[in-house]
C-alpha cells in the first residue's frame, strides 16, 4: 500500500506540473496585456514598466514558470491582477469553504438518492416503477443545470409574492459550515439543485451496473442456496455493482470544489467557482493558474481514492 500510495504521489506531482504548464503557457501567450488593463486611464510608461517588474513580467517565460512552481510548493501562488497587490491564496481561501461545503452535501445526497433508485429500478425491471424512474432520472439529466436553477428561482420569487411571510431567498449563501434556519434558506435550493443531475447519472449508472450483476451465476447460486433476497441483493449484487460507480465517485469528489461553476453563478454564491468566473473575466491570469491547480489535485486524489476503494468493494483487487 506504502509503495502505490508514493507512485501515485509522484504521479500527482507530474501531473500538476504539467497542469501548471499548459495553463501558465496560455496565459502567457494570451493576446491581452493584464498590466494595460490593470492600469486603465492611470496608463504611463513609467507605471507600467513599474508594475510589470513588480510582478514578475519583464523576466524571460521560463523564469516566470520556475518562480511559479517554487511559489507552488511554498502554497504561494503569487498576486491578483484584479485585485492589485491581494494574495492569490487570499482570496481563493474565502470561497473555497463555500464551494467544499455545496459540493460535498450535494455529492452525498447524489449517492444517496442515486444509488437508492437505481437499485430499486434494477429489482423492479421493466414495470411501471422502473419505467417511471428512468424517464424522470432522463429528463432531469438531460436538463442543463442553470435552467433548471433559473426556472427554480422563478418559481421562488413568485411564492414569496403570493406568500410575502415566506420570504424565501433566492441568491446568495449562508455562514459556511453553519446550520441555522436562516442559513439552511440559503443552502437547502442550490445544494438539491447541484445534486438533481448527479443524482439522475448516479441512478441509471446503478440500474444499469445491478442489472447486469443480478444475472451473473453467482447470483444464481446464492440464491438457489437458500439465502435471503435482501442478503443477495445487497451482499452479493450491490457490493459487485458498485466498481463502476467507485470510479465515477472518485471523478466527482475530485471536482467537489470546481464543479458548481454555473450553480454559484445563478446563486450568486461566492465560492471559488464564481471567483475564477470573474478572473476569466478580468483576465486575472494567476487566479486562474491556481484555480486550475486545485482542480487538478482534486482530480488526482479522486482516482487514488477511488484506488483505494477497490480494494473494499472488491477484495480480489489487489494494490501493489
Amino acid at each position: 500500500m506504502i509503495k502505490f500510495l508514493l507512485k501515485r504521489l509522484i504521479g500527482l506531482v507530474f501531473v500538476v506540473i504539467s497542469v501548471t504548464f499548459i495553463t501558465f503557457f496560455i496565459g502567457y501567450k494570451a493576446p491581452d496585456d493584464p498590466i494595460t488593463q490593470l492600469l486603465g486611464q492611470h496608463y504611463t510608461i513609467e507605471s507600467y514598466n513599474q508594475l510589470k517588474h513588480a510582478y514578475g513580467l519583464d523576466l524571460p517565460w521560463y523564469q516566470q514558470y520556475w518562480n511559479f512552481l517554487v511559489g507552488l510548493f511554498h502554497f504561494d501562488f503569487g498576486y491578483s491582477f484584479q485585485y492589485k497587490g491581494r494574495p492569490v491564496w487570499d482570496i481563493l481561501k474565502d470561497g473555497l469553504p463555500i464551494s467544499l461545503e455545496l459540493g460535498m452535501w450535494a455529492l452525498l445526497l447524489q449517492l444517496l438518492f442515486g444509488v437508492t433508485l437505481g437499485v430499486l429500478s434494477a429489482l423492479k425491471a421493466n414495470t411501471w416503477i422502473d419505467t417511471t424512474n428512468m424517464a424522470v432520472m432522463l429528463a432531469i439529466y438531460a436538463l442543463p443545470s442553470f435552467i433548471l436553477a433559473i426556472t427554480i428561482q422563478v418559481g421562488i420569487v413568485l411564492l414569496d409574492q403570493a406568500f410575502p411571510d415566506l420570504n424565501w431567498p433566492v441568491a446568495n449563501w449562508g455562514t459556511p459550515w453553519h446550520y441555522t434556519w436562516s442559513d439552511l434558506q440559503f443552502k437547502i435550493v442550490p445544494i438539491l439543485v447541484y445534486a438533481l443531475a448527479g443524482t439522475a447519472y448516479y441512478a441509471r449508472l446503478t440500474r444499469t451496473s445491478m442489472m447486469e450483476v443480478l444475472k451473473q451465476d453467482y447470483i444464481r447460486t446464492a440464491r438457489s442456496k437458500g439465502l435471503a433476497e435482501s442478503i443477495v441483493t445487497y451482499r452479493h449484487g450491490l457490493r459487485n455493482a458498485l466498481i463502476p460507480l467507485v470510479t465515477v465517485l472518485g471523478v466527482s469528489f475530485g471536482l467537489l470544489v470546481t464543479g458548481a461553476f454555473f450553480i454559484e453563478h445563478v446563486f450568486n454564491i461566492p465560492g471559488i467557482a464564481e471567483t475564477t468566473l470573474n478572473s476569466v473575466n478580468a483576465r486575472d491570469y494567476p487566479v486562474i493558474q491556481a484555480t486550475t491547480v486545485v482542480l487538478a489535485i482534486g482530480v488526482v486524489l479522486g482516482n487514488l481514492l477511488s484506488d483505494i476503494l477497490y480494494t473494499l468493494v472488491d477484495p480480489r483487487i489487489k494494490i501493489e
